[in-house]
This record gives structure tokens, sequence and C-alpha cells, in this order.
């Protein structure tokens, strides 16, 4: 009669635990889903970050929202997703190379690892721009002026450790020139900075300041990363210029969720995202609107760039004396 009684109830405890905890993701989403952009508003995280917001909303049944928290080169948009509850309501928008090298040039107060790739949406342009109207036509001619006057030629960047100015840093120290690097907060300072002639040249972004290499205001004199820009084929790739090492820190923007969302709830997102890059007007706004090229991948893609990034970059970090993390 004991043991019956002890089924009874066993049996009751496992049904009230099934009703309190209903199956994941059989009823996700409920409600709205936030993004968080760890750069400021016309970066290329956050404008494909909003492109996705447009579209997801069709394939998620709830809306999407883009709230930016800027600052620390990402991580404090970064430590806010890591710190949120694994429910896949709050996703963060963020770069391949941010988790490859940027986290272990801070002391952070999170785990990376606590955040997982959902997809890749593009590969990013960077690169190494001047005035439209400065004397230099040719990388191979910044190179040399910067050889023949030693720590004199001034460069702007978002951050030291990011990926690109990772890249540009690569570049010019194989290339044989000593420079003097400038951070800035985002593009906006960086463009205003290049073009009122306060720096010689600057990393940024090919899609976010295309209308003005389109007018003339600026020039791209290298694609840094493994091949050109079929908008400009006279730019010349890394790869093309000999500096390898720089042309494997390719940059892919995507969404990151933290690593402890259940399973069904990731693959939800995993397919809903996927079906948002396949849909014809997010690939078409990556194109006009973002300027990037688009390029989907999955979690494995992602984890994969990650790596990588990380065995080029992290040697170069501690030679730099950047390197503080895991």
């Amino acid at each position: 009669m004991r043991k019956k009684a002890l089924i009874v109830i066993s049996a009751t405890l496992m049904v009230g635990s099934i009703l309190a905890h209903p199956a994941a993701g059989r009823d996700y989403p409920t409600k709205m889903i936030e993004i968080v952009a760890p750069m400021t508003p016309g970066s290329p995280t956050d404008m494909t970050a909003r492109l996705a917001a447009e579209i997801a909303p069709k394939y998620l049944g709830q809306p999407v929202v883009v709230v930016n928290k800027p600052g620390a080169g990402g991580s404090l948009g970064a430590a806010e997703v890591a710190s949120s509850k694994p429910d896949g309501y709050k996703l963060l928008t963020a770069i391949s190379n941010f988790f490859a090298l940027t986290v272990k040039t801070q002391k952070i107060p999170y785990d990376p690892s606590t955040l997982t790739p959902v997809a890749s949406f593009t590969q990013l342009v960077n690169g190494v721009f001047v005035r439209g109207d400065s004397p230099w036509k040719t990388f191979n001619e910044l190179l040399e002026h910067g050889r023949k006057n030693p720590g004199t030629l001034r460069w702007s960047h978002t951050g030291r450790g990011l990926g690109s100015q990772m890249a540009t840093l690569l570049m010019f120290k194989k290339g044989g020139v000593e420079t003097i690097d400038i951070p800035y907060k985002g593009v906006p300072e960086k463009l205003a900075a290049l073009l009122g002639g306060h720096v010689d040249a600057a990393d940024l972004t090919y899609g976010t300041v295309k209308d003005q290499v389109r007018a003339g205001k600026i020039r791209l004199l290298v694609v840094a990363n493994d091949r050109g820009l079929p908008d400009l084929p006279d730019a010349p790739s890394a790869f093309d210029l000999g500096f390898q090492d720089a042309a494997k820190l390719n940059t892919y923007c995507g969404l990151f969720m933290h690593k402890d969302t259940p399973e069904e709830i990731k693959k939800i997102l995993i397919e809903a995202f996927r079906k948002t890059y396949e849909d014809p007007e997010f690939r078409k706004g990556i194109i006009e609107k973002v300027g990037d090229e688009p390029r989907f991948g999955g979690p494995e893609f992602m984890s994969e760039a990650i790596k990588r990034s990380e065995q080029v970059g992290v040697p170069w970090l501690k030679e730099l004396g950047l390197y503080v993390g895991k």
C-alpha cells in the first residue's frame, strides 16, 4: 500500500513539473525580442541588426527591437546579454573578431563563452581610406611615405584590439611603418577626423562610407581581407599585396545568444534568422543599405571563423602587449 502511495505521489509531482515547466520552445516566442547592438548607431553591426529586426518578425511572429549599448569595444552590450535570462528574448549583434580578439584585450566581468553564435549575416569589407585629395593613390605609396617619415603617419580606428584595427596595424607593421594610431568612439567620429585632416588615414568599413567614396571625398587604398571589392576593382586586397596574416582576419557580423538557451528555442532562432537572411528584402538591404558582402553561416561557421582569427591575432596581441585575457 505504501509503495502504491509513493508511486501516486511521484506521478503527481512529475505532472506538476510538466505543467509548471512546459516544453521549452513550444510557445516561443510570445513577446518582443531585443537585439543589443554594442556599437554606436550607424555602425555595421547596428545597421545589420536593424535590417534583421525589420525582416525577422515575419518568421518569428513577434516584434524585434534593436537597443544600442555602446562602450568598451562592445563589451558593455555583450555583458548585458551574458547576464540576461537564457530564454531567447535578448540577443547580441556582434562581429566574429570581437570574440576572437577584443575580449582578450580587456578585463571583462563575464565569460565570453557564455555567448554562442546564432548566425552570420555579412562579411565586413574593412579597409584603409584616405581623403579624396590626398597625395597617396595606392597603399604602397602611403607605406613609402610612412617609412620616409617614421612615427608621423596618423590613422584612426574604433579601438585597439578590434579585428579591423589589428588587420590595419598588421599591414603597417609588416610594411615597416611606425604609426600613430588614434581611437575614436565610432564611424562618424573617425570619418570626421579623416575629412577634417586630423588624421592621414582611417580604418573604416566600406558599407558605412560608400556614399563618401562615390562622391570622391575619400579613397579606398586596400581592402583588409582575402579578396577585393567588386564595386572598386582598383583597390587591392591585403592578400593581393602580400599581407597574408591581415587577410586571415576576416570579419563576419551576426547574432549571438546565451549558451544556456534551451535547445528548442535555439533551433527556432537559428531557423528564423536563416529565413531572414534568405528573404530577398534582407539581401537587398544588406547590399544597398549596409554595403557589406552578404554571407550566411550557422553556429559552426561562426565558431570556426573565431578560431581562425584567434590563431593569427592572439600571437600579435601578445607581441604588441595588448593581450590581457584568456
